[in-house]
């Protein structure tokens, strides 16, 4: 199985950054609109505001939410092989980019953002890499934090889809770096191996929501 997933990162790394910004742009894409039964970002936002009445108590529930969706290793299998469909890569980890930009996206729209704006579509995408994106700034590998990409008065194309590309790659490093650990863990001790893998993707999915909700402040007034 492992054989099977490296081989599948192999071919999309060779694919080239192009490709990998491309899947990125339909993980937001399907995160917003909805894939295979489950609701997109909108709808998702209203029925925690429409629960909670509150946008901050509606945000606590959608990372909750999430965190939870995002150990749930079968539902992200079927999610990710509508993102796979016309690349090789393992599909967990495409349906848990889904979800993760999912949980952004919802983010967004109640703090007052217009997720169908491709500079905030481009914001979202950023947020995936959280645990890695002041580096990445630091590195002036990315010219511009999610916040002032998402609040620009324009954005040129060209450079959105440089941040697509460039977020792709450092996305997929991330996560296949940190999913082949696990796999091997798992092979070492089977027992243990996926509950350590839903307990990772639990955690990653959090550490995103906390670093949206602090990132994309609200543009709400009153």
């Amino acid at each position: 199985m492992a054989d099977e997933g490296q081989a599948g990162f192999s071919v999309v790394r060779t694919s080239g950054p192009r490709m990998l910004g491309g899947v990125l742009r339909r993980v937001v894409t399907l995160a917003i609109d909805g894939v295979n039964g489950m609701a997109g970002a909108k709808s998702a936002a209203a029925a925690a505001l429409e629960r909670t009445g509150d946008v901050e108590g509606a945000i606590d529930q959608l990372v909750n939410q999430h965190v939870g969706m995002g150990s749930a290793q079968g539902l992200l299998t079927n999610i990710g092989g509508f993102v796979t469909m016309a690349v090789t890569a393992p599909a967990n980890l495409a349906g848990l980019a889904v979800v993760q930009a999912r949980m952004v996206a919802a983010i967004a729209h109640l703090r007052g953002y217009d997720v169908d704006d491709e500079r905030v579509r481009t914001a979202i995408a950023m947020c995936l890499v959280a645990d890695g994106l002041e580096q990445t700034l630091a590195r002036r590998d990315l010219p511009h934090s999610p916040m002032v990409v998402a609040t620009a008065p324009v954005i040129d194309p060209d450079l959105g889809a440089q941040i697509s590309d460039r977020i792709g790659s450092e996305l997929l490093t991330r996560l296949t770096g940190k999913k082949l650990a696990l796999v091997f863990l798992a092979k070492r001790v089977p027992v243990v191996g996926g509950g350590v893998g839903a307990a990772f993707d639990g955690w990653d999915t959090w550490t995103i929501g906390r670093f949206a909700r602090e990132e994309l402040v609200t543009r709400r007034r009153g």
